[in-house]
Formats: C-alpha cells, sequence, structure tokens
C-alpha cells in the first residue's frame, strides 16, 4: 500500500506504451482555493504512476501558468490542478497553445463545467433536468428570487469548486449574508433550489459510468469538510438505487458530460427528490484523488486499482487531438 493508501497490485504499463508516454509532468497546487487539496491528489497520481512504471514527476504551479511551457521539460501533463487556473480552461488552452499532450477535458469544456450557472443553461437547453436556478448580481435581487424559487435555497459561487462558498437558506435574511459571502469568492452568484433527498455522485471513466455511489452526512450537506477532512462520512456502494434507477442515474451522468463536451473522466453530482426524480448539480472535469475521493472509490468497486485508473486516463492523451 502507498503513501495515499492505494493498494499498489502490480499493475504496470508495458515498455512500448512507457516509451510512448515519454516522461510526465503532473501539475498540482497552483494558486486556487483548492491548492492544498490538489497537492494531494497530485501526490497521489505521481505515487500511482510511478508505481505503475511510468516516468513521471510533480510540478506545483503557481504564479504565471505561462512558465509552464517555457522550455518544458516533459512530454505530457496529467492535470491534478483543482479550481481556478486549473479546472476552468485556463492551463488547457495554454498547453494546447503550446502542442503539449494533457489529461482531461479540452478548453472550452473546462471552461463550462467549472461555472455551472452556463452549465446549468447547457442543461436546461438539452432538457437535461437541474434544480431551477437564478442569478443573484446584487443584494436587492434577494425579493425577487425568494418570490421566484421555493425556499430553502442552495447559495454557490459560480465558478468555485470542492463546494468552496456554497450555502443553505431558509429566508430572505439568510439568502442576503449568504450572497455577500459568495460575492467575494466570485462576481457571479448562482441560487437555487435545494433538492431535498439522497445525494449520488457517478464517476465516468472513457463513456462508462462507474458504480454510483450514495453520500450521507451529518453535515447540512456534503460540504467541503464532509469531502475532505470529516471521517464520518457514509459512502454506499452499491448506492442503494434499484437497477433501473441506477441504470437512469448513470444514464444521466454520461448524457451531461457529453452536453459539455467532456472527455476521459469526470465526476458527475446528482440530487434525487421524494418522488424519485434525479437532478444534476454539476459536472467535475478534474476530481479529487486524494484519499477521501469518489472516483477512486468508484474505481475499486469496479474492480479497477488505482494504478489503473491514472494510467487509463493518461493513455488517453495518445490519442490523436489530445494536445
Amino acid at each position: 500500500m502507498n503513501a495515499q493508501g492505494h493498494q499498489v497490485d502490480g499493475f504496470n504499463v508495458d515498455p512500448a506504451t512507457r516509451e510512448a508516454l515519454g516522461r510526465v509532468a503532473v501539475f498540482m497546487g497552483g494558486d486556487s482555493a483548492e491548492r492544498e487539496v490538489s497537492l494531494k491528489s497530485g501526490q497521489a497520481v505521481l505515487n500511482a504512476l510511478l508505481a505503475a512504471g511510468v516516468d513521471a514527476f510533480a510540478m506545483d504551479v503557481r504564479g504565471s501558468l505561462l512558465k509552464v511551457v517555457d522550455q518544458p521539460r516533459f512530454d505530457r501533463v496529467f492535470i491534478a490542478l483543482h479550481g481556478r487556473g486549473g479546472e476552468d480552461g485556463t492551463v488547457q488552452a495554454i498547453l494546447a497553445q503550446a502542442g503539449i499532450p494533457y489529461t482531461g477535458s479540452e478548453t472550452l469544456a473546462s471552461a463550462l463545467a467549472m461555472d455551472k450557472l452556463r452549465s446549468k443553461y447547457v442543461f436546461e437547453g438539452c432538457g437535461l433536468p437541474t434544480p431551477r436556478f437564478r442569478t443573484m448580481t446584487s443584494a436587492e435581487d434577494a425579493d425577487s428570487i425568494a418570490e421566484a424559487l421555493r425556499m430553502p435555497l442552495s447559495v454557490k459561487p459560480s465558478r468555485e469548486g470542492s463546494s468552496i462558498g456554497i450555502r443553505k437558506v431558509n429566508s430572505r435574511e439568510e439568502l442576503v449574508e449568504a450572497y455577500e459571502a459568495a460575492s467575494h469568492l466570485d462576481s457571479l452568484v448562482l441560487v437555487e433550489e435545494w433538492i431535498e433527498g439522497p445525494e449520488f455522485t457517478v464517476s465516468v471513466l472513457q463513456d462508462q459510468a462507474l458504480p454510483a455511489i450514495g453520500l450521507s452526512t451529518d453535515h447540512a450537506f456534503y460540504d467541503y469538510d464532509a469531502k475532505y477532512i470529516s471521517n464520518d462520512t457514509r459512502y454506499q456502494i452499491p448506492c442503494g438505487l434499484a437497477p433501473e434507477q441506477e441504470l437512469k442515474l448513470h444514464e444521466l451522468a454520461v448524457e451531461s458530460m457529453r452536453v459539455l463536451g467532456c472527455r476521459t473522466w469526470g465526476r458527475v453530482d446528482v440530487m434525487q427528490d421524494t418522488a424519485g426524480n434525479f437532478y444534476i448539480l454539476e459536472v467535475n472535469t478534474v476530481p479529487g484523488m486524494t484519499d477521501h475521493s469518489l472516483v477512486p472509490m468508484a474505481a475499486k468497486a469496479a474492480g479497477i486499482s488505482f494504478e489503473e485508473l491514472v494510467v487509463r486516463i493518461l493513455k488517453d492523451t495518445l490519442e490523436p487531438g489530445h494536445d
């Protein structure tokens, strides 16, 4: 077992693939609010790649992202950067312009998925279910939003990840307070109806859904602490849904990634209401890969080791168009 708690089962890349991959930089850290999580994800990915025999090294990407393509010492990149700069299309555009292959979604899909508001516009336009919502640009919008949407509400900065800045509110006064807090993180604030019911997350790997995971926590919702710190969050695999419901959930997750243009891998967060209806919350194009993370958990349930998982993600960069 390696330092991140993942089982090393002897999975190795073959010599031809190792040569084709060349030297791999694992981008991690960065300057976003998710820096600490990214460092943990990046280290886990690096350990797994090294265990599989890939020539890989870590790069803590801080400051100007343009420096990463200034005389690069690598052939391709595994992006383990979470949040702004690494997950929003910025580093993807820089690497694409430099002709350096990288893992995960391209520039447009990354930017769309990172922007919760605009991704919801796409879901609505494509007929996919997502909670009713409004944009909030000032405290003066509170009255019209409280009239248009049903309490309780979820207030969130549109372009942050890891549940940073999200609050559940039950009144106009709480809505204003939550908006003020969220607007310090992002000028674009999303308000949506709170879906009461179980939460699920579906990891997608190469257009195939991995086993869905049911989530429960004693927190008000699956927040940052529940995701990365708390040890009492409960993960249910199998997720507890009837087979036909889980199939519907899987299809919804794959389709939500497809309409945003995502590639290779990602994770889709979904709520189910008391009537059994599913609602897409968001798509994550660079999901966490820490020892608390959900993609490795789902992969393990599908019989895919952590080492195989990261190598499969990386090998997709060998396909045409992945630069």
